[in-house]
């Protein structure tokens, strides 16, 4: 049973090296590759490729757009000769406990089971804060909230890459959603692991501002909100605490103090709209 990941990077010097190692152990080959980066992030991505050697498949794809987006995970895809694969973006941080559940359940799927959904830790502000559960939007099954689909069988018939940048997801040949699809049990075919990465879309990803303005979509998803407070004795990915090269910067940065005084205006808004709207669904 061979596994590889899927690493797309455009402007993620801040994570980037934590979310690949954070994983690289545990797959048999790695695909990290560029999208038009303008900060430091390739020299990242080029001291992955130094230390793993060949399991790195490390590549300059070009500039993609919202539009294109399907055609590079498409072409991730078909470069793939593993059993399974799995998404790993950069900014998208495992425990090795959870990296390790998730192996391990695709090493002991059955012939049923064909991809695997698993929470999200969503950070806002800082690493020390997290959004609340109520602000998730994802749905697969029963399961609503900070959820992602994270790994797939590469066997499914048809598997293709679909749909722009914000809509895009992994179909059959038929045009169905993975994680839509029914088993002959009438049972979805995916397989939900209680093992959460961190996430941290909703920071800074690249060097400067600047750097995530030239990403498309991406100046949109900084938060400007007041997250849950971890506790003190709050256990970090494992990652955070080993080497790194020194021009990778820390990840243990606090919210800046602009940042914090307009999010404490704007928390409140969000947290109105997100009981209103949860009220309003059923929650």
């Amino acid at each position: 049973m061979k596994i590889s990941a899927h690493t797309l990077f455009k402007n993620e010097e801040r994570w980037l090296w934590f979310s690949v190692t954070s994983v690289v152990d545990y797959v048999d080959k790695l695909l990290l590759w560029d999208t038009g980066s303008t900060d430091r992030s390739w020299d990242v991505a080029m001291t992955i490729k130094e230390k793993y050697g060949k399991k790195i498949d490390l590549r300059r794809y070009g500039e993609v757009t919202p539009e294109t987006f399907p055609e590079v995970r498409q072409a991730m895809l078909d470069a793939t000769d593993s059993d399974w694969f799995i998404v790993v973006d950069g900014d998208e941080i495992w425990w090795q406990e959870s990296i390790t559940k998730v192996i391990k359940t695709i090493q002991k799927a059955g012939p049923k089971t064909e991809s695997i959904v698993v929470p999200t830790m969503n950070m806002v502000g800082d690493i020390y804060h997290r959004q609340p559960k109520n602000a998730g939007k994802y749905k697969f099954g029963k399961y609503k909230g900070h959820y992602n689909l994270r790994a797939i069988k590469r066997s499914i018939s048809g598997l293709h890459s679909v749909g722009e940048h914000g809509v895009w997801g992994w179909a059959d040949g038929d045009g169905n959603q993975i994680q839509d699809r029914i088993s002959s049990q009438n049972r979805n075919t995916f397989k939900f692991v209680d093992a959460p990465y961190m996430h941290t879309t909703f920071l800074p990803r690249g060097e400067s501002r600047e750097d995530d303005k030239k990403v498309p979509k991406r100046f949109k998803k900084l938060k400007y909100e007041i997250g849950q407070k971890l506790p003190n004795d709050f256990y970090f990915p494992e990652v955070f605490f080993k080497d790194k090269p020194s021009f990778v910067p820390s990840p243990w940065k606090p919210m800046a103090t602009a940042y914090k005084l307009r999010a404490i205006v704007e928390t409140p808004i969000k947290k109105f709209k997100r009981r209103f709207k949860n009220e309003k669904v059923g929650y």
